[in-house]
């Protein structure tokens, strides 16, 4: 879905403006290729605009190609871009095999499930001059931005409470989710709740310390257990404490595509602060005259303007609006400027203008890389050992030997 909804008009726009060249997509079957290349949408959006399928869209989709991205990936020159999206538990070693055959990779979020696979995925990016970029396009969002710089200046004072959801629509329960989205391998708060929770670090700077995620069970289509609903508390360094409430259950039939919303409050000398963003409720209201037209088929939508639309432009088709575009374009945009920066210099001065480039986007946060949240891979770990643990709190201690491990 993620796929559809953003990545691959995000890089057709991209291939358009002269970023990105020739597009390869590979997946476990045909299925999904076939659906990318028929969606009408994208037809009318970006007319003449396709990609190579691996396997082609021709294949039988019930014959499956667990190791074809392995090929693919050989078969690329080196220092291109590898974009990573599938299931939360494939991430690590598909990023790992693109790192490995030279290869600058965007990655959907999470990163990778564990703390330890992080370093790795740093590590490795880092000895090869190679940008790893993590697609939490929420930093990209305008009211995040402003609301890091009025933090940063001391605007709004010290966080210490808040409350966050996002809850996906019902519907999610009847696609490929029922597969992988099983009980033992993730839940609402790992997938969408760390939305929110790298948000909060993202606008503070603020570490989370101690993780406590309850989960409520139900079970998909396909009969497979999964958690529909998932409660979160991250307390941070400070004492603040932030709670998330996450779900595959917002009705398909409902006026917004999902709920979803932060608010935190702060305290100041004598006085508080608070930042509220109501993100479902973006001031526009659209009614249909038929469903299946806007989000999740419901004919009056409250529309989100913001995050990702293909609207009208002066060139053909449509093109990609939001803050979702922004992040796809920032991070496939400094795969590129890397390459060009480099571009005519010897070996080892090459490397060392690329180390700089990395260390300059990892200081500046704006990009998600391993190197500026992993913190978030701590908190995977801890809810999940949580979760599993019928929500007892877990710790996460910092420094050499970073971990988690439950609280007594």
């Amino acid at each position: 879905m993620i796929t559809l909804d953003l990545l691959l008009p995000s890089i057709y726009h991209l291939q358009r403006t002269g970023t990105v060249g020739s597009l390869q997509v590979c997946a476990l079957d045909s299925g999904p290729l076939q659906a990318l290349k028929t969606d009408e949408g994208m037809r009318q959006a970006f007319p003449g605009q396709s990609f190579t399928a691996h396997p082609p869209e021709n294949e039988d989709p019930k014959k499956k190609f667990p190791a074809l991205y392995k090929e693919v990936l050989a078969s690329m020159a080196p220092r291109q871009a590898v974009v990573v999206a599938m299931p939360d538990q494939f991430h690590y070693e598909v990023v790992m095999e693109a790192l490995r055959n030279e290869q600058h990779v965007l990655c959907v979020k999470p990163l990778v499930l564990r703390y330890q696979h992080a370093l790795e995925v740093e590590k490795l990016a880092y000895d090869k001059g190679l940008f790893v970029g993590i697609e939490y396009h929420k930093r990209f969002d305008r009211r995040a931005l402003l609301a890091r710089r009025h933090y940063e200046l001391g605007h709004f004072g010290e966080f210490v409470m808040g409350e966050a959801k996002m809850i996906e629509p019902y519907y999610y329960r009847s696609s490929n989710f029922q597969n992988w989205f099983t009980c033992d391998k993730t839940d609402p708060f790992v997938y969408v709740g760390c939305h929110y929770v790298d948000l909060v670090q993202f606008i503070t700077g603020l570490k989370p310390a101690q993780i406590s995620v309850s989960g409520v069970k139900g079970r998909f289509p396909n009969g497979n257990e999964g958690y529909m609903w998932a409660n979160g508390r991250v307390i941070y360094e400070n004492g603040a404490i932030l709670s998330v409430i996450d779900g595959l259950g917002y009705p398909d039939d409902g006026a917004g595509s999902n709920e979803q919303c932060l608010t935190m409050f702060c305290e100041g000398q004598g006085k508080s602060g608070m930042i509220a963003h109501d993100d479902q409720f973006r001031g526009v209201e659209h009614s249909y005259l038929k469903s299946g037209i806007g989000c999740a088929g419901s004919i009056f939508n409250y529309i989100n303007p913001d995050f990702f639309r293909l609207v009208p432009w002066e060139g053909a088709g449509y093109r990609p609006a939001g803050y979702g575009f922004d992040s796809v374009a920032a991070i496939l945009g400094m795969a590129q400027r890397i390459e060009a920066e480099v571009a005519g210099l010897p070996g080892p001065a090459a490397m060392v203008r690329r180390r700089e480039l990395l260390k300059e986007v990892d200081a500046k946060g704006i990009i998600a890389t391993p190197a500026n949240s992993s913190t978030n891979e701590l908190v995977v770990e801890a809810a999940r050992l949580s979760i599993l643990n019928n929500g007892r709190m877990a710790r996460i201690s910092y420094g050499e030997d970073a971990h988690v491990e439950l609280a007594h």
